[in-house]
Protein backbone atom coordinates (compact mmCIF):
# COMPACT_ATOMS: atom_id res chain seq x y z
CA UNK A 1 0.00 0.00 0.00
CA UNK A 2 2.85 2.03 0.98
CA UNK A 3 4.64 1.63 -2.32
CA UNK A 4 1.23 2.08 -3.80
CA UNK A 5 0.88 5.41 -1.99
CA UNK A 6 4.42 6.19 -3.41
CA UNK A 7 3.86 6.52 -6.46
CA UNK A 8 0.50 7.96 -6.91
CA UNK A 9 2.44 10.84 -5.29
CA UNK A 10 5.16 10.55 -7.94
CA UNK A 11 2.42 10.97 -10.36
CA UNK A 12 0.92 13.42 -9.15
CA UNK A 13 4.15 15.60 -8.67
CA UNK A 14 5.14 15.04 -12.30
CA UNK A 15 1.69 15.97 -13.50
CA UNK A 16 2.08 19.40 -11.44
CA UNK A 17 5.33 19.73 -12.86
CA UNK A 18 3.86 19.11 -15.99
CA UNK A 19 1.58 21.39 -15.83
CA UNK A 20 3.84 24.15 -14.47
CA UNK A 21 6.38 23.30 -17.07
CA UNK A 22 3.14 23.47 -19.71
CA UNK A 23 1.92 27.18 -18.43
CA UNK A 24 5.74 28.47 -18.78
CA UNK A 25 5.83 27.71 -22.40
CA UNK A 26 2.54 29.30 -22.89
CA UNK A 27 3.49 32.16 -20.97
CA UNK A 28 6.75 31.88 -23.06
CA UNK A 29 4.99 31.54 -26.25
CA UNK A 30 2.52 34.18 -25.70
CA UNK A 31 4.92 36.77 -25.04
CA UNK A 32 7.34 35.56 -28.35
CA UNK A 33 4.03 36.12 -29.85
CA UNK A 34 3.45 39.72 -28.85
CA UNK A 35 6.58 40.51 -29.50
CA UNK A 36 6.84 39.39 -32.77
CA UNK A 37 3.56 41.41 -33.31
CA UNK A 38 5.34 44.49 -31.92
CA UNK A 39 8.00 44.08 -33.91
CA UNK A 40 6.54 43.81 -37.29
CA UNK A 41 3.83 46.44 -36.35
CA UNK A 42 7.06 48.51 -35.39
CA UNK A 43 8.47 47.55 -38.82
CA UNK A 44 5.16 48.63 -41.01
CA UNK A 45 4.73 52.04 -39.37
CA UNK A 46 8.95 52.90 -40.25
CA UNK A 47 8.18 51.30 -43.57
CA UNK A 48 4.79 53.05 -44.34
CA UNK A 49 7.07 56.29 -43.22
CA UNK A 50 10.26 55.88 -45.33
CA UNK A 51 7.46 55.60 -48.17
CA UNK A 52 5.39 59.12 -47.01
CA UNK A 53 9.07 60.62 -46.81
CA UNK A 54 10.00 59.44 -50.12
CA UNK A 55 6.97 60.70 -51.95
CA UNK A 56 6.92 63.88 -50.18
CA UNK A 57 10.87 64.20 -51.31
CA UNK A 58 9.47 63.58 -54.74
CA UNK A 59 7.44 65.95 -54.47
CA UNK A 60 9.69 68.53 -53.34
CA UNK A 61 12.15 67.37 -56.19
CA UNK A 62 9.58 68.25 -58.46
CA UNK A 63 8.47 71.54 -57.17
CA UNK A 64 12.55 72.61 -56.87
CA UNK A 65 12.79 71.19 -60.74
CA UNK A 66 10.29 73.95 -61.67
CA UNK A 67 11.76 76.72 -59.52
CA UNK A 68 13.18 80.23 -61.64
CA UNK A 69 15.30 82.90 -60.64
CA UNK A 70 14.20 85.78 -62.39
CA UNK A 71 16.94 88.38 -60.63
CA UNK A 72 18.42 86.57 -57.74
CA UNK A 73 19.74 83.23 -56.82
CA UNK A 74 20.39 83.24 -53.39
CA UNK A 75 20.10 79.76 -52.12
CA UNK A 76 17.71 77.03 -53.00
CA UNK A 77 14.87 78.99 -51.28
CA UNK A 78 14.41 82.08 -53.30
CA UNK A 79 13.54 80.68 -56.19
CA UNK A 80 9.85 80.96 -57.63
CA UNK A 81 7.29 78.62 -58.76
CA UNK A 82 5.51 79.74 -62.16
CA UNK A 83 1.53 80.07 -61.54
CA UNK A 84 -0.80 79.56 -64.34
CA UNK A 85 -4.11 81.79 -64.77
CA UNK A 86 -3.37 84.85 -62.87
CA UNK A 87 -6.05 87.17 -62.26
CA UNK A 88 -4.43 89.35 -59.64
CA UNK A 89 -0.90 91.35 -60.28
CA UNK A 90 0.33 94.11 -58.45
CA UNK A 91 0.79 97.42 -60.05
CA UNK A 92 3.84 97.73 -62.02
CA UNK A 93 3.73 101.27 -62.05
CA UNK A 94 4.23 102.12 -58.12
CA UNK A 95 7.44 102.33 -56.14
CA UNK A 96 7.61 98.70 -54.53
CA UNK A 97 9.97 100.39 -51.12
CA UNK A 98 10.92 97.40 -49.08
CA UNK A 99 12.46 97.25 -45.72
CA UNK A 100 13.64 94.02 -44.64
CA UNK A 101 14.36 92.82 -40.69
CA UNK A 102 16.90 90.51 -40.48
CA UNK A 103 17.87 88.70 -37.27
CA UNK A 104 18.82 85.36 -37.37
CA UNK A 105 22.00 83.75 -38.26
CA UNK A 106 21.90 79.79 -39.93
CA UNK A 107 22.61 77.05 -37.23
CA UNK A 108 26.03 76.08 -37.27
CA UNK A 109 25.49 73.19 -39.46
CA UNK A 110 24.05 74.89 -42.29
CA UNK A 111 27.15 77.63 -42.09
CA UNK A 112 28.54 77.19 -45.41
CA UNK A 113 24.54 77.87 -46.73
CA UNK A 114 23.56 81.68 -47.75
CA UNK A 115 21.65 82.85 -44.26
CA UNK A 116 18.01 82.29 -44.77
CA UNK A 117 17.41 85.69 -44.31
CA UNK A 118 19.15 87.02 -46.85
CA UNK A 119 17.53 84.20 -49.54
CA UNK A 120 14.36 85.19 -48.55
CA UNK A 121 15.23 88.73 -49.19
CA UNK A 122 15.78 87.44 -52.80
CA UNK A 123 12.73 85.38 -52.70
CA UNK A 124 11.09 88.46 -52.50
CA UNK A 125 12.16 90.65 -55.08
CA UNK A 126 11.91 87.55 -57.52
CA UNK A 127 8.58 87.01 -56.54
CA UNK A 128 7.76 90.88 -57.67
CA UNK A 129 9.48 90.91 -60.71
CA UNK A 130 7.98 87.74 -61.50
CA UNK A 131 4.49 88.99 -60.61
CA UNK A 132 5.77 92.06 -63.24
CA UNK A 133 6.92 94.45 -61.12
CA UNK A 134 9.88 95.98 -62.97
CA UNK A 135 13.29 95.34 -60.63
CA UNK A 136 14.30 99.00 -61.51
CA UNK A 137 10.87 99.80 -59.35
CA UNK A 138 11.90 98.07 -56.51
CA UNK A 139 14.04 99.50 -53.72
CA UNK A 140 15.44 97.20 -50.72
CA UNK A 141 16.84 98.24 -47.58
CA UNK A 142 18.00 95.78 -45.08
CA UNK A 143 18.57 96.59 -41.79
CA UNK A 144 20.69 93.47 -39.34
CA UNK A 145 20.71 92.94 -35.76
CA UNK A 146 21.39 89.90 -33.77
CA UNK A 147 23.24 86.86 -35.08
CA UNK A 148 22.50 88.23 -38.96
CA UNK A 149 24.94 90.78 -38.38
CA UNK A 150 27.62 88.04 -38.66
CA UNK A 151 25.90 86.73 -42.19
CA UNK A 152 27.39 90.43 -43.67
CA UNK A 153 30.72 89.56 -42.18
CA UNK A 154 33.89 89.74 -44.29
CA UNK A 155 35.48 86.72 -45.74
CA UNK A 156 38.12 86.48 -42.86
CA UNK A 157 35.62 87.11 -39.85
CA UNK A 158 33.62 85.21 -41.13
CA UNK A 159 36.45 81.95 -41.62
CA UNK A 160 37.49 82.75 -38.30
CA UNK A 161 34.15 81.97 -36.45
CA UNK A 162 33.04 78.93 -38.81
CA UNK A 163 36.26 77.91 -40.51
CA UNK A 164 34.63 78.05 -43.83
CA UNK A 165 34.27 81.15 -46.47
CA UNK A 166 31.36 83.46 -46.63
CA UNK A 167 28.33 82.07 -48.92
CA UNK A 168 26.08 84.82 -48.58
CA UNK A 169 29.51 87.68 -50.35
CA UNK A 170 28.02 86.67 -53.82
CA UNK A 171 23.92 87.47 -52.93
CA UNK A 172 25.17 90.39 -51.02
CA UNK A 173 27.15 91.68 -54.49
CA UNK A 174 24.04 91.20 -56.02
CA UNK A 175 21.84 92.92 -53.95
CA UNK A 176 24.08 95.86 -53.95
CA UNK A 177 23.82 96.12 -57.91
CA UNK A 178 20.22 96.36 -57.77
CA UNK A 179 20.85 99.77 -55.04
CA UNK A 180 20.55 97.52 -51.93
CA UNK A 181 21.25 99.27 -48.63
CA UNK A 182 22.32 97.26 -45.56
CA UNK A 183 22.29 99.23 -42.44
CA UNK A 184 23.55 97.10 -38.84
CA UNK A 185 22.49 97.86 -35.55
CA UNK A 186 25.06 99.43 -33.63
CA UNK A 187 23.37 98.66 -29.98
CA UNK A 188 24.15 94.38 -31.53
CA UNK A 189 27.56 95.19 -32.89
CA UNK A 190 28.20 96.34 -29.26
CA UNK A 191 26.95 93.23 -27.60
CA UNK A 192 28.26 90.93 -30.54
CA UNK A 193 31.57 92.69 -30.17
CA UNK A 194 31.34 92.90 -34.06
CA UNK A 195 33.69 96.15 -35.79
CA UNK A 196 32.81 98.30 -38.71
CA UNK A 197 36.21 96.68 -40.19
CA UNK A 198 34.44 93.47 -39.29
CA UNK A 199 31.73 94.06 -42.11
CA UNK A 200 31.50 94.06 -45.48
CA UNK A 201 32.57 97.61 -46.54
CA UNK A 202 28.46 98.30 -48.06
CA UNK A 203 27.42 98.41 -44.25
CA UNK A 204 26.44 100.64 -43.01
CA UNK A 205 25.77 101.27 -38.80
CA UNK A 206 23.16 102.89 -37.24
CA UNK A 207 22.85 103.91 -33.16
CA UNK A 208 19.96 101.26 -33.16
CA UNK A 209 18.06 99.02 -35.61
CA UNK A 210 14.86 100.44 -34.28
CA UNK A 211 15.28 103.91 -35.17
CA UNK A 212 16.12 102.58 -38.80
CA UNK A 213 12.67 100.62 -38.40
CA UNK A 214 10.65 103.08 -37.47
CA UNK A 215 12.28 106.33 -39.90
CA UNK A 216 12.03 104.01 -42.67
CA UNK A 217 8.71 102.85 -42.14
CA UNK A 218 7.48 106.88 -42.14
CA UNK A 219 9.04 107.06 -45.22
CA UNK A 220 6.56 104.75 -47.16
CA UNK A 221 8.50 101.54 -46.62
CA UNK A 222 6.85 98.38 -46.22
CA UNK A 223 8.13 96.35 -43.04
CA UNK A 224 9.24 92.54 -44.03
CA UNK A 225 10.78 90.28 -41.35
CA UNK A 226 13.71 88.07 -43.27
CA UNK A 227 14.37 86.38 -39.88
CA UNK A 228 16.10 82.69 -40.62
CA UNK A 229 12.79 80.73 -40.74
CA UNK A 230 12.28 78.51 -44.29
CA UNK A 231 8.54 79.20 -45.77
Amino acid sequence: MRKISTLILACIVCLAGFSQTSNLDSILAVRKFQKDSSLKAAIHADSMKIEKEYKEKERWDRIEARAQYPVLKAGEFSGIIPVNDITESPDPTLDYKLLFELTDLNPDSTAKEVNYGISEVARVINLHVAAGVPVKKITPVLVVHAGALKAFGTNEYYRSKFKTDNPNLKALEELKKLGAKFIMCGQAMTFLNIQKEDLVPEAKVSLTAQTVISSYQLKGYLLWWGGAGKH
